[in-house]
């Protein structure tokens, strides 16, 4: 799993059972390698290249990632079915009928000679759906003790079951705003929120950023990054405000944002929280302001927080072997609920 926010491939070594009482899992062996700076460049620039470079592009990377990965399987003597591989997000623009992740799942069967489920996302797509989340089916299956599972990724997003269906959907930019300013402070992430702990709220920035995702609200689309280039970006430039005060600012919206979200639909809530910004103090705690005793935000242990994506993404894997439903229409709005990637080398 390679995230929006370039924070590393995350790779991990799952195991799935099934009982009569439903699936479960274990994460046994995990590891974020991080990218050699000429991956990050490539990666950060990908989506200005031209078709053929793309092209050549995904296929180098896709042999980056057997390497990468067939090194972690040989390191740990493990003895594993199949890779299940997410690639890396280019382009994500459904409403045109795409969606473009990196990452050549014959490339990636090539080098590290075993077999992959890949693109999970594309025929989604096709069917009419967002192709995103897709995380969602993995929370309804193996999260179900919880009312919500929050993301706190490079895009914050959630699921939950309502009358029995799982409906999810994008809340707002997340670590993609957070990192890009910690960025013009040379680091690549705001360690426990300690820079915008030490700003102040800015209510016109704040408003800004409100009317932005104001408009979301109502369809809720997934998000992607030409819309935090095209419409995001531009607020955080804002050079009048202080490094701080815009990463305080930006830290506010999110909170607010999503108990919002929660609230909106659910009086009460005990909420699961992963992905890198469970990590984030100061987010953990603004959340906290605002949601008040009807919100319980529960943090688990340390490899569900960074590893649960990467881990359901094996789910996904094991559930299109099994040829089930791994992308739900109450999600994706798609057509139909499907079975979902491209399998190779089984």
């Amino acid at each position: 799993m390679s995230g929006t926010s370039l924070d590393g491939l995350d790779i991990a070594y799952c195991v799935f059972q099934k009982y009569s009482s439903g699936w479960k899992y274990s994460i046994d062996q995990y590891a974020t390698v991080k990218y050699p700076r000429q991956w990050l460049a490539k990666l950060s620039e990908a989506h200005t290249l031209s078709g053929a470079d793309l092209m050549a592009l995904d296929a180098a990377y896709g042999s980056y990632l057997g390497k990468v990965t067939r090194e972690f399987v040989d390191r740990h003597e493990l003895s594993i079915d199949f890779i299940s591989a997410h690639g890396h997000t280019v382009f994500h623009q459904p409403a045109k009928g795409f969606t473009t992740q990196i990452g050549n799942g014959f490339s990636l069967h090539a080098a590290s000679g075993l077999p992959v489920v890949c693109d999970f996302r594309m025929q989604d797509v096709a069917f009419g759906g967002e192709g995103a989340p897709l995380v969602p089916a993995g929370d309804k299956w193996l999260f179900q003790e919880y009312d919500v599972c929050l993301n706190l990724g490079g895009i914050a997003n959630l699921s939950m079951d309502m009358k029995g269906k799982r409906y999810a959907f994008d809340i707002c930019f997340c670590n993609m705003g957070l990192n890009y300013l910690a960025a013009k402070a040379s680091k690549r992430f705001d360690k426990n929120g300690s820079m915008a702990a030490n700003g102040t709220v800015d209510i016109g920035l704040l408003k800004a950023l409100n009317r932005i995702y104001s408009k979301f609200r109502l369809k809720r689309p997934s998000l992607g990054r030409e819309i935090f280039e095209g419409q995001v970006m531009e607020l955080l430039e804002n050079k009048k405000l202080s490094l701080e005060d815009r990463l305080c600012t930006v830290t506010e919206s999110i909170a607010m944002e999503i108990c919002q979200a929660i609230t909106s639909r659910r009086q009460t809530a005990k909420v699961l929280c992963t992905g890198g910004g469970a990590f984030n103090s100061f987010l953990i705690s603004r959340m906290l302001h605002f949601g008040g005793d009807d919100l319980t935000f529960i943090i688990p242990e340390e490899e569900i927080v960074k590893f649960k994506e990467a881990m359901i993404f094996g789910f996904l894997g094991v559930l299109r072997v099994r040829n089930e439903i791994n992308c739900l229409k109450t999600v994706t709005k798609a057509l139909k609920d499907n079975s979902s990637g491209t399998m190779i080398g089984f």
